[in-house]
């Protein structure tokens, strides 16, 4: 009998093993029962794969990122069966794994309704009870046309493979470059095929090792991403290698529903998004629109320290403008179409840079004002499909805090090195405290402009700078935009969910494009160095971050009313109104509720208003000239004089502290 050496690899340890041909993934790592995969010389494997004479063999233990989608891809495979066995004339498109789930697109009659849906479920359990093997297998594109003759999607995939950049969004778990490979469901007993999928794989030994799983929710999607290609049924749904684990994501999913923005939006009155005005277009009401003014104040308060200067730009220009920045040739599906306008076409802004671009054009420049800081909050509009438009944090018109930067090469590092900082103590200051940064990097496609020279030493400035933040550094590779790499900033909010907040990006095209020159020391002409800069993101957007990061109980400094008076009588509204119009004078927004609900309705009212203060008052306190606190968690302090409350109150919203 012949023998093979293996190395067995986990992290750091390396074993040498001398194993009999023929022999699998699976005998090796016997009686791990968490181990459903392994790496085989770097390339995931299922575990009944014969090992070959010198394979490095990693475990792929069912918790780790690439358990996690094996499991995942595995129960999307499971779902598509048990639809396929409850509704015979289904068409099977793709079913990847995908964060924190899976999903399957399949083309039916009718639509998947939540009774459906449970049927799915149940028959699904009876798979997985079942145990039946996933077992692969190579078959030619002429086998697999065959095979899969009544499977339309499937054969559009079998003539896409190896076509790059044509395949849908997940589709490279069905198909790959090289050969085609389908799995087959087997009967655990006799062996007979129950299901199969075209699927590069690799898969769970059995579907009894998928321990825990549920359905959400099913929605429309187009047939690889298209409004052009038919639109499908799509089921989503989740999978853990535990029952706690999956009761746990359930907990976070009703705590981030919970926290919502679009429903806070609605429950506190802060914005809404007419149909008349059409998706992606909000309107702020006068509650949300004081904390939105109070976000833009402080910021412009704090931007003025920084020597930004402010500017204002329109919301439409001529083509020519997008066309000489590049934004027409490399991001014209993102903009709404042309308006034609006096013979010219005209294009309603997607960004403000070019237009910042023509104030530094606007006349000569000297070394002397660099580094010029121009900071706007420019409203600008993008053509975001439909089915990716989601309240505030993805929207077709916004407001960015955008600013531009031009400097010398000389003033790069130290400026990049500053404005991090910058941006990182503003994001403090709202209530954001844990980061990492993203660096993205130029790609090998041809979207890039500007020479690989220009990008390589951009990118180093901006490793630099984030290196000298001490936080972690998570690479992008291809990630970059157009004309140069970028740091961005991820926030993670109060349940643990990553947001993508400021972006810093490096430029040296644009100001290539438009000429732009400043007169040097020498009194050679210059070419600047332009760094794109967007706090925010959009005001937009991180409203309804801050809005789900405090659940709507913004602290006192944000609050759209920051105290309500509450009269425990009818006879003490005067008192209370006198107390607000002190409160109003110390520049602060305080309410009285002298509606004719009863006092504990009132207070109600405002613990659903998520009011930071409640001020009360009765006979003793209006005696003594005291008020008493309720805080939102409940609390409260009775006899504070009136000048004390007043104080508390200023000092709370001064040191932007929660109550």
């Amino acid at each position: 009998m012949s023998e093979v050496r293996v190395i067995i690899q986990r992290d750091s340890d390396r074993e040498e093993r001398v194993v009999t041909t023929g022999t699998t993934a699976a005998a090796l790592f016997e009686g791990e029962r968490s181990v459903i995969a392994a790496r085989v010389s770097g390339v995931l494997r299922d575990l009944t794969h014969p090992l070959a004479d010198g394979d490095a063999v990693e475990p792929v233990d069912v918790s780790s990122p690439d358990g996690l989608d094996i499991l995942r891809h595995s129960t999307a495979h499971i779902l598509a069966q048990a639809v396929q066995e409850l509704f015979p004339e289904a068409k099977l498109g793709i079913g990847p794994p995908i964060k924190d789930g899976f999903y399957y697109d399949f083309d039916v009659a009718q639509p998947f309704n939540p009774e459906d849906l449970g049927r799915i479920e149940k028959r699904m359990q009876q798979i997985v009870k079942q145990g039946q093997r996933f077992s692969r297998r190579a078959v030619t594109d002429d086998a697999a046309r065959e095979e899969l003759a009544d499977e339309p999607y499937k054969l559009e995939l079998i003539g896409l493979k190896g076509a790059a950049g044509q395949a849908a969004e997940g589709a490279d778990a069905e198909v790959g470059a090289g050969e085609l490979t389908i799995y087959d469901n087997l009967d655990a007993a006799t062996g007979e095929r129950r299901w199969r999928d075209l699927c590069r794989g690799p898969h769970l030994p059995t579907t009894r090792l998928v321990p825990a799983f549920k359905l959400m929710r099913s929605a429309a999607a187009y047939w690889r991403g298209s409004e052009k290609n038919p639109q499908l049924q799509r089921i989503y749904g989740t999978a853990w290698p535990t029952r706690d684990q999956l009761k746990a994501h359930l907990a976070f999913l009703a705590e981030a529903e919970r926290r919502d923005h679009r429903r806070l939006g609605a429950e506190l009155d802060l914005f809404s998004i007419p149909e008349e005005l059409g998706s992606g277009l909000a309107v702020f009401h006068p509650r949300g629109g004081v904390v939105r003014k109070v976000m833009e104040d402080y910021s412009r308060g704090r931007h003025e320290d920084e020597g930004y200067e402010f500017v204002n730009t329109p919301h439409i220009s001529k083509a020519k403008l997008f066309e000489v920045s590049g934004h027409l040739p490399n991001y014209a599906e993102s903009m709404f179409p042309p308006m034609e306008f006096e013979g010219h076409d005209y294009y309603l802004k997607a960004m403000n840079c070019p237009m910042h671009n023509l104030i530094f054009r606007a006349r000569g420049r000297s070394y002397r004002e660099l580094p010029l800081r121009l900071f706007e909050f420019g409203t600008v509009y993008r053509y975001e499909k439909s089915g990716v438009v989601h309240g505030l944090t993805r929207a077709r018109g916004f407001t960015q805090d955008d600013s531009h930067i031009y400097c010398t090469k000389e003033q790069m590092p130290d400026e990049l090195d500053s404005l991090l900082t910058f941006v990182l103590n503003l994001l403090r200051d709202y209530g954001l405290s844990d980061f990492y940064l993203e660096l993205s990097t130029r790609g090998d496609t041809d979207k890039f402009i500007g020479e690989p020279e220009e990008w390589e030493e951009a990118t180093e400035q901006l490793r630099q700078a984030a290196e000298k933040q001490g936080l972690e550094l998570v690479m992008d590779p291809g990630g970059a935009a157009y004309y140069g790499p970028k740091i961005s900033v991820q926030a993670t909010d109060a349940i643990g969910r990553s947001w993508q907040m400021s972006t810093i990006q490096v430029d040296f095209q644009q100001p290539k494009r438009f000429a732009l020159e400043y007169t040097a020391a020498d009194g050679s002409r210059q070419q600047p160095v332009m760094i794109h800069r967007a706090l925010f993101g959009s005001i937009e957007r991180f409203f309804a971050v801050l809005l789900e990061h405090y659940a709507g109980a913004f602290p006192p400094w944000l609050a759209p009313v920051q105290a309500v008076g509450i009269p425990i009588g009818d006879a003490h509204v005067p008192y209370l109104r006198e107390f607000a119009a002190e409160a109003r004078a110390a520049r602060l927004r305080m309410e009285v509720d002298a509606s004719s609900d009863r006092m504990q309705k009132k207070i109600r009212n405002a613990q659903r208003s998520k009011v930071p203060f409640m001020v009360i008052a009765g006979d003793e306190d209006v005696a003594h000239g005291a008020v008493s606190f309720r805080y939102r968690d409940g609390s409260q302090k009775n006899g504070i004089p009136r000048a004390e409350a007043l104080a508390e109150i200023a000092e709370a919203v001064e040191r932007r502290i929660q109550v």
